[in-house]
């Protein structure tokens, strides 16, 4: 029997999740916020698209509330205090309100790696403490909340923390290096990543998991647990490029930890296919080529 899902802020992630949902038979629908998206969607064949903010209300009535999967995965509005409140904590208090007169088997919340304060490169779980985390992390901490326990009409919720996204069409490291663009920070400081697809494949392992799994706070996480110089030095040589160079300015208590991904490895059946940002890399290089 089809399945039902939809995607709240359908973005970059959002998008790649719901081609995969789509080639399942799943019947697909999605809120974005970006008109370009929201055509790009549309042409996809999605059962139905709307335009609107997160944190609005007025969505409630597009879409239906009875779904067997609701995915937010929605990003900041802006990459400021102001945009984190209104797309994650607003946003998910809208979400919670439209969830209170429907029934959901599955809800996943993607949020991030950046809740983890941690310094000194160590190895950190999902039971580590976010204590003294920044202000951004605290509100995405706060958003998190909003999910456990469930709203009252959906089954399990599951919190996914990713590591920095990247993949096909988003090439930031790179177009830095390209332009001999000067890094800020430190370059032995490790930077936790995960491919677009591998987080897609997460997402999906939550919704599918078996009914004994009541819902967890996962990180989604490559687990190489890289330098920024040695990612940074890698796509420079990739590119043809000069050597990249770092500011060497983290202030002292800039996170600086690795994400272990044992839970999800453990629990779920999910393992990255891109294990490490040189494989990741080469699928994109070949994926935009």
């Amino acid at each position: 029997m089809s399945k039902s899902i939809t995607i709240l802020g359908c973005g970059y992630l959002g998008s790649a999740l719901a081609d995969v949902c789509l080639e399942k038979g799943w019947q697909v629908s999605a809120l974005t916020r970006n008109p370009n998206t929201s055509s790009q969607l549309e042409a996809r064949g999605l059962h139905k698209v709307v335009q609107a903010n997160l944190q609005d209300d007025n969505w409630h009535v597009e879409l239906d509330s009875v779904q067997d999967f609701v995915v937010n995965c929605v990003g900041a509005s802006s990459p400021d205090a102001d945009g984190y409140i209104q797309s994650y904590v607003d946003g998910q208090d809208s979400v919670v309100k439209w969830l209170a007169n429907g029934k959901v088997n599955s809800l996943v919340f993607t949020s991030s790696c950046s809740v983890y304060p941690q310094t000194g490169k160590r190895l950190v779980d999902e039971t580590a403490s976010c204590n003294g985390v920044s202000e951004k992390g605290g509100l995405l901490l706060a958003a998190e909340q909003k999910c456990f326990p469930p709203p009252q009409t959906v089954r399990r919720s599951f919190i996914l923390r990713l590591a920095g996204l990247y993949g096909p069409g988003r090439h930031l490291l790179l177009n830095k290096i390209k332009s001999s663009e000067q890094f800020d920070g430190n370059a032995d400081r490790v930077l936790n990543l995960i491919h677009r697809d591998d987080a897609v494949n997460a997402v999906l392992s939550c919704l599918e998991a078996d009914d004994s799994n009541i819902g967890r706070i996962y990180n989604v996480s490559d687990g190489s647990h890289a330098s920024r110089g040695q990612i940074a030095n890698w796509l420079a040589h990739q590119s043809n490029s000069s050597e990249p160079t770092f500011k060497e300015d983290d202030e002292e208590g800039t996170p600086n930890r690795k994400i272990s991904n044992n839970r999800i490895l453990d629990e779920l059946s999910w393992a990255p296919r891109f294990t490490n940002f040189q494989l990741g890399y080469e699928n994109i290089f070949n994926s935009d080529s």
